[in-house]
């Protein structure tokens, strides 16, 4: 059987490694085995936190939504509710923003919300 020789795509994996691990503390920025092994598990984690990522920020825009609803005497569910009977189509993402930058604006949608609820 013949020898394999792989030139250098040894060192260039290593490297690739290492330079992954770069700013890591203590030995798992300078080893390769407790590199690869920190590198592994950090890529792990941003891959499930890139999904936890979008599970947050959707609770936080209910939370703003919810609060801003209840300044003006009214439940997120009934907000919710009223938006969808009224046909608005505005995501909870842009709806929290309203809230949060433009009250006068925010207002008008409970207003509708409430309208098309007593209808």
């Amino acid at each position: 059987m013949a020898r394999v020789t792989r030139g250098n795509r040894r060192l260039l994996r290593r490297k690739k490694i290492l330079k992954q691990a770069k700013g890591y503390r203590g030995t798992k920025s300078k080893l390769h085995r407790s590199a690869k092994e920190q590198v592994m598990r950090s890529l792990a984690y941003a891959y499930r936190d890139r999904r936890q990522k979008k599970r947050n920020f959707r609770r936080l825009w209910i939370i703003r939504i919810g609060a801003a609803a209840r300044q003006h005497d009214f439940s997120y569910s009934k907000l919710t509710f009223g938006l969808k009977q009224a046909g608005v189509d505005l995501d909870r993402k842009v709806i929290a923003d309203l809230a949060v930058r433009d009250p006068q604006a925010f207002e008008r949608l409970v207003q509708t919300a409430r309208e098309a609820i007593d209808r």
